[in-house]
Order: structure tokens, then C-alpha cells, then sequence
């Protein structure tokens, strides 16, 4: 609920509290998959709008993270993230049934609210194409402890 606070008045989205979070949060890259994940958005927006009285289990998408400067595609990929979120969260038939949310300047002590409050974690690294990063690892040690 601290989190859904946050977003509304950071973003004025308003989260449907008893969704699925979804986190996505690293730097942004060609092979971190965001693309990826969006594409997964845009396929649930499409499957609300084809039948918007199905059963649908409410998921809020968060995908946060920062470019390189001189990076053009990564700049063009938090532009897509931005204008689909625009279009989902400003469509009466989808509702509260889908939210995606681009967490502007993510840093440590935005992952502090977010981290702890997401139901699903999609930070996980590529086999062989990265070091695992600290995130992963703080995202799991919280997850055993909550379940020890």
C-alpha cells in the first residue's frame, strides 16, 4: 500500500493494491529483456480488450532503470515503456484489471519500496552475459526470510 501511495503520487497512476506486483528493475538494455516483458504487457492489454469480461488476474508491471547517455536504443525502449503505459492506464475497459508503471531515475532508494513490495521479480540475469548483481541477491535472501 506504501508503494501504491508512492506511485500515485509520483505518477498519479493509481494501483490496484490486490494486483500482482511485477518488477522489472535493472539497467536498461537491448538484452535485459524490458522489450521482452513489454511485449507481455501489450499481449495482456490485447486479451482484456478482445474479452474484457474474462477472468483476468489484476497485475500492476513496474519497469524501472536507467539508459547510458549515448545509448539510442535503450532511450527508445523507455519511450515505448512510457507510451504503452499512457495507453493501458488510461483505458476505461482495462481498468484496475492492468497497470504498467516506468520508475523514472531508479536508485537505491526507490529499490528500498519497490523490492520489498513486488510479488514477482523479473530481475534475473542472463546466463553468461552478466555478473549477477546485488539486486537478485538482496530479492531472494528477502524472499527465504519471508517464508522461513
Amino acid at each position: 500500500m506504501k508503494l501504491a501511495d508512492l506511485i500515485e503520487k509520483d505518477y498519479g497512476i493509481k494501483l490496484n493494491t490486490e494486483s500482482i506486483f511485477d518488477v522489472h528493475v535493472k539497467r536498461i538494455h537491448e538484452y535485459k529483456r524490458q522489450l521482452l516483458n513489454l511485449l507481455h504487457v501489450i499481449t495482456m492489454y490485447n486479451r482484456i480488450k478482445e474479452k474484457p469480461n474474462a477472468p483476468f488476474v489484476p497485475r500492476t508491471v513496474m519497469i524501472g532503470g536507467k539508459a547510458a547517455p549515448g545509448y539510442h536504443m535503450a532511450k527508445q525502449i523507455i519511450k515505448l515503456i512510457c507510451n504503452v503505459g499512457r495507453v493501458i492506464n488510461n483505458d476505461p475497459i482495462v481498468g484496475d484489471k492492468l497497470k504498467l508503471v516506468y520508475l523514472e531515475n531508479y536508485r537505491v532508494t526507490l529499490a528500498e519500496k519497490v523490492i520489498p513490495a513486488s510479488d514477482l521479480s523479473e530481475q534475473i540475469s542472463l546466463a553468461g552475459t552478466e555478473a549477477s548483481g546485488t539486486g537478485n541477491m538482496k530479492f531472494m535472501v528477502k524472499t527465504f526470510l519471508q517464508f522461513a
